[in-house]
């Protein structure tokens, strides 16, 4: 942590006033627009994204008891299903809304390193590639990524978002953008929300069957790269291919 990151417990000694009551040199609006995002707090960042606060309270106030509820974590508030941000203090569905808006930005934003073109050639790669949009999402997601002849990624397929099984994961769907595309190869992505990436029965029984599908259309499955909070799983490295 640098010497200018601020304790989430005391940003705000004077956050019960309403922002337009504030110092026009503290408002987080005004800061942002002199000094640039980067220096808001998260707090501040949330606040403005809040708009206001509920009756009798500010926006800071809100966007800190929030912040709080979540330990102090992106990451938490991320992962938070939008029936319970709702239900935090202060926070109707418009709010909750905004902020799984911007966490989406940033998740895709991030994303942008795993476009067209960007090698894959381990399970190592993958991770790097695909962690910071999967391991915090509050569902599981399903995905291919489409391989040229070089392991380069030419194309992120979201097969399914929910929970695996197979009857949700058919090889039909899979595969139909790889015929399309002349893939060469394709690895299999998913995430476990729990945060531990090891492979259950389901995704076994999912991973064998599409294994099998691959080698019927002459398109391989390098890898099923199960990715979990912080660590992941590559069925290659395991054996389990």
């Amino acid at each position: 942590m640098t010497s200018s990151a601020v304790p989430v417990t005391s940003q705000f000694p004077t956050s019960r006033l309403k922002i337009k009551e504030l110092p026009s040199t503290e408002r987080p609006r005004e800061r942002l627009r002199a000094l640039g995002a980067q220096a808001l707090s998260t707090t501040e960042l949330l606040a403005l994204l809040f708009g206001s606060g509920p009756r009798g309270a500010s926006a800071l106030t809100c966007a800190q008891q929030v912040f709080d509820q979540c330990g102090g974590s992106l990451g938490r508030l991320a992962a938070m299903p939008f029936a319970s941000l709702t239900r935090a203090h202060g926070v109707g569905e418009a709010r909750a809304a905004a902020v799984q808006a911007a966490l989406e930005l940033g998740r895709r934003m991030t994303g942008e390193a795993r476009e067209a073109g960007v090698p894959l050639r381990g399970p190592r790669d993958v991770a790097a590639a695909y962690a910071p949009r999967l391991q915090d999402a509050p569902v599981e997601e399903f995905h291919v990524a489409i391989l040229d002849a070089q392991h380069r990624l030419e194309r992120d397929v979201l097969v399914t978002r929910g929970l695996l099984n197979s009857s949700l994961v058919h090889p039909r769907e899979v595969f139909r953008e790889a015929i399309a595309e002349r893939a060469a190869a394709v690895i299999l992505v998913h995430n476990h929300p729990s945060g531990d990436p090891t492979p259950s029965a389901e995704d076994r029984a999912v991973t064998e069957q599409l294994v099998a599908a691959g080698r019927l259309l002459d398109i391989p499955v390098h890898d099923h790269v199960i990715v979990g909070r912080g660590r992941y799983v590559s069925f290659a490295e395991a054996g389990l291919l």
